[in-house]
Formats: structure tokens, sequence, C-alpha cells
């Protein structure tokens, strides 16, 4: 990634469709953004008080009314179709029934209607809420959502500064009962989703059962406002609440010829307001290009052999180009788009550690490798029965780590971390993702100044884990790469990768421009606190 100093020039006017990101980067293409108005939408008002919900008038837990339902409608279905398949067999007429068939044939309905009325509106439901998700890729929203819009938000940020007691208010002695079972251990923490079939009465009762046991209070971890199912069994276990990050915007960023507006989720002063001047500074000078090195996601596992010389063997078989075919064959069967590309190996007395790497479209993609990885293990184990796993990650991946191979092989600032927080992506590899090379150079007898970054190791993706929550896939769609790239698998994820090395790009600018000017200090002692702060240095 560079950015050569130049005499500035327009930039392009037309809108692009769609973008990119990825694993290993340094440059790519990109394609042109345009940042719409924001159309406004209605926000959800609730009230103080738990809302009452139908499953409160059953006589039994929702778990079991379903459990009763769901045994009455199949063993009636079965029943009647016995009866019907006797009465055809001695030719009796099928409209000839008897009062247990009757009463056979109520009972189907009435289990039939509760659980179409249970699942059925559910399942409706849930294409609603997925579809107004993407409100914001609308032009213009209703009057009424615009008239309530500014209300709303002030009634929110209200509501979540009102202060919370001790212990929320318990709705009924049905959840009384099951906070005390919680907390003697009865019934595990963990399991409340799956028994109560409510995500957000869950974690409110988990909450309730933690402040009782630790004696402390959860005042000031929201837990109103945010969609619970839509974590459940992917982005986070036994959630109580979630933290509030405030989400900056820098740019416009001008990369290979387009503008992208980059979402920044931090709590740290100056870091928006720094990039922000950076980018400004490559727009001037003409703008930045990107060049994609590779792209690839690696695991590594570790196997040991009774000796050395069998452990070479091994190696020797991964390495022979005969065996690849055969072994990428294996290792594609774990998804529609990872693909093989090599497998390096390294030898340590009876340990051998094997690195594959493969392409995995637009996801990150490390459990689609390990899947992948999992198969060619279980494969060998054919031919090498002697042949024992120590386990799927040897560290020589490097998943979340510092580590030269990364630097040297490749695999995946702060900066990083913002746009990583804010488009979904996993702040933990945020270790390795943040690998960077600056350079600086004088050009044009001094009067000008060439400046590059190159990032070997970016992992990030536009599908899967926090990438389809609401507010990080926003993010995703302002920039153009929101999920998977159909004419060009894998395409999202690269140019994503291309617009975070950019902005590192604006930001190391910035930097070295503030340092340069004997600035840095001085900027953040400015801007970088409260009003109230800077009164009292000035006293």
């Amino acid at each position: 990634m560079d950015i050569h100093r130049r005499s500035a020039k327009s930039s392009p006017s037309t809108t692009p469709q769609g973008g990119g990101g990825f694993h290993h980067l340094s440059h790519g293409h990109g394609h042109e953004i345009h940042q719409k108005n924001p159309s406004s939408s209605a926000v959800d008002h609730r009230s103080s008080s738990p809302a009452p919900k139908a499953s409160d008038a059953l006589p039994l837990p929702l778990y079991l009314t379903n459990a009763i339902f769901f045994t009455l409608f199949f063993t009636v279905a079965y029943y009647l179709l016995h009866r019907w398949r006797d009465k055809i067999r001695n030719s009796t007429p099928l409209h000839v029934v008897t009062l247990s068939e009757i009463a056979a044939i109520v009972s189907l309905m009435a289990s039939f209607i509760y659980l179409l009325g249970f699942f059925g509106i559910d399942f409706v439901q849930s294409f609603i809420a997925r579809a107004s998700h993407d409100a914001w890729d609308l032009d213009d929203a209703s009057d009424s959502h615009c008239h309530h819009h500014d209300f709303a938000i002030d009634q929110q940020t209200l509501k979540l500064l009102e202060p919370e007691p001790f212990i929320s208010s318990i709705s009924s002695e049905e959840d009384k009962a099951i906070i005390n079972s919680v907390i003697d251990g009865t019934v595990p923490s963990y399991s409340l989703e799956s028994k109560l079939g409510d995500c957000k009465r869950a974690a409110s009762l988990r909450r309730q059962a933690l402040q009782r046991m630790t004696g402390r209070s959860l005042q000031g971890l929201p837990l109103d406002g945010f969609d619970y199912d839509s974590i459940l069994g992917q982005c986070c276990e036994m959630p109580i609440g979630y933290v509030q990050i405030p989400v900056g915007i820098a740019g416009p960023l001008s990369l290979d010829g387009y503008e992208y507006s980059v979402p920044m989720a931090t709590t740290e002063g100056c870091l928006v307001a720094s990039t922000n001047r950076g980018c400004k500074a490559i727009f001037a000078s003409g703008g930045a290009t990107s060049t994609l090195l590779r792209d690839g996601m690696t695991r590594a596992p570790v196997v040991r052999f009774a000796s050395a010389k069998r452990a070479s063997e091994l190696k020797f078989f991964l390495e022979d180009p005969v065996n690849f075919e055969t072994l990428a064959l294996i290792f594609n069967r774990s998804s529609r788009f990872a693909r093989l590309q090599k497998i390096q190996c390294s030898l340590a007395g009876k340990n051998l550690y094997m690195r594959f790497s493969c392409s995995t479209g637009d996801a990150m993609g490390m459990n689609m490798v390990s899947k992948g990885v999992q198969n060619v293990l279980d494969f060998l184990q054919n031919d090498f029965p002697d042949m024992d796993v120590i386990g799927i990650s040897g560290n020589y991946c490097s998943d979340k780590k510092p580590a030269a191979v990364n630097w040297i092989e490749g695999r995946g600032n702060n900066i990083v971390s913002a746009i990583f927080i804010a488009t979904g992506q996993d702040p933990a590899q945020n270790v390795e993702s943040s690998h960077c090379l600056t350079m600086m150079e004088a050009v044009n007898d001094g009067r000008d100044l060439h400046i590059s970054v190159t990032m070997p190791s970016i992992e990030v993706g536009t599908v899967g884990g926090g990438t389809q929550l609401a507010s990080q896939s926003a993010c995703l769609n302002l920039l153009g790469v929101k999920g998977a790239s159909r004419e060009s698998p894998g395409s999202n994820a690269r140019l994503l990768a291309t617009i975070v090395a950019g902005s590192v790009l604006a930001g190391e600018l910035s930097l070295m421009s503030a340092i340069a000017a004997g600035q840095l200090v001085k900027s953040h002692m400015k801007y970088n606190r409260s009003r109230k702060d800077v009164s009292q240095v000035a006293y």
C-alpha cells in the first residue's frame, strides 16, 4: 500500500457495486462508495416493566408444553393412519368414524393449530426482523419514522442513563424459582436459553442470579436494546448484557480510484481524528493505490511418532507433489469455498508440524480450514496408524499471537482494532493482523514524500461470526462489502483488507506528521480530554 504525493485531482464520481476484503494483505482493487444520507428509522419503545407474554398464561413451562403438543400430534397422526389403513384393507368407508377416531381428529387439529401458531408466527417474524436489518439499503423512509426518530433516540438515551436497581424486578414466581435454581446449582446457567426458549429472558435471569451470587451490581451495563437471538450458538455464550462502544467515521479514504467512509469503533480519543487527517492528506495527494499479494488462511496441527525417522517419512509424503492432488481433494470436501493451496512442514525431533494454507472465500475461514485439516488427518491415519495427533493447532499457524512465520509466509495498530470491532471481526486476531512495515522516502529532489505500508497478515471476512450482527453488518454495508460476493467469492473480504491497510496508511501519515511537527503530545493534551479536564489544566 503506497501513496506518492502529487498534485490533487478530482475524485471519480461514479458509484461502484460492492467490494472485498481478506486475510493477507498488502494491496488490491476497490469500488467507489458514495455515502448516502442515512434514512431515519423508528426506534422500538419499550416500557420499563417486562411485557406480558402468552407463555405466562400456560400452566406448565413453555418447553414442557411444546413437548406435550409434539407428542400428541405425532401420536394421534400415527393412530389415524393406522386406523385408515385397516379400513382400506377391510373395505370400510373412511367417513365412518368411531368416537375414539373423532377424539383423535380433534386432538390432531388442536395440536397442529398450536404448533403452527407457535412456530409459524415465529418463523414469519424472523423474516420480518431480518428484513428490517437491511433498512440502511433504502434511500428513503416513511414520514412517520422521520417524525419520531429524534424523540426515540432521546428516550433510548435517557433509558440507558437511568440507574438500575441492584436486583431487577422479577416478573413472576416462575422467574424467581429459576433464579434460585441457578444460584443453588440445580439449573446450569448456560442452559437457560434452551430451557426457556427466550434468549432475552435468559440473559435477564442470568444477570439477576449473578448479582445475587457476587453481591455486586451490574448497574450501567445495558441489557435492553440488543438482539440476543442473533448471537445464540455463534457469537457469545451466557450473555448478561452488552458493552457500548462509540463508532466514528474517517474519510473519505481515496483508494484505487474510489472513496470509502471508514467506520471505527474505539474509545481512544484522537484516533478517528488522526486517521481522518491522514485520509485528507491522501485525498489531496491524488489517492493511494494497493496491491493484494496473497489470499489464504492457515492451520498447523502437530503430530508425534515413535522416531524422528518415521516423522520425516510423513514430511516427505506431504511435500511430494504427486500426493498433493489427493490431499487437496480430501481437504476441499470440508466446504464449497475451501481450496487447499499448499502444505509446509517443519520437523522437530519426533514431532512434525504441518502448516496448511487454503483460500476461504469471503469468510475469515478459521473454522473452515480446521475442518479441512481434520479431514486430512483422518485420511493420513490409514497410512500412518502410528501417528499420534497432539493437537489440531501446534502454534505454527500462528493464530492470535505475534510470530515471525506470519510475517514471512503471511496469514492475516490500534486502527486495525477499531475497524475490526466496527465490522464484526475477531478482535483477538488484531495481534497478527497488525504486522506492519511503514516506509517513507523523499522523492523528486526532496519536494515530495513517498510512503507505503506492507501488511502481510490481515485476517478479515465479510460473512460469519460477528459480521451478521445488525450494527456490524451496517458498517460493512457502508463500505460496500456486506456479505458474500456472488459474482466473485472472496472479493468482498479482499477489498475489506485493502481498506484496512489504506486506513492504517492514513493513520501512519498523520502520526508521523504530528511527530515531525512536535505536536503529538500537545494535540493529545488538547483533544483527548473532556472540557472539564482542560479547564482544570488551565488553572
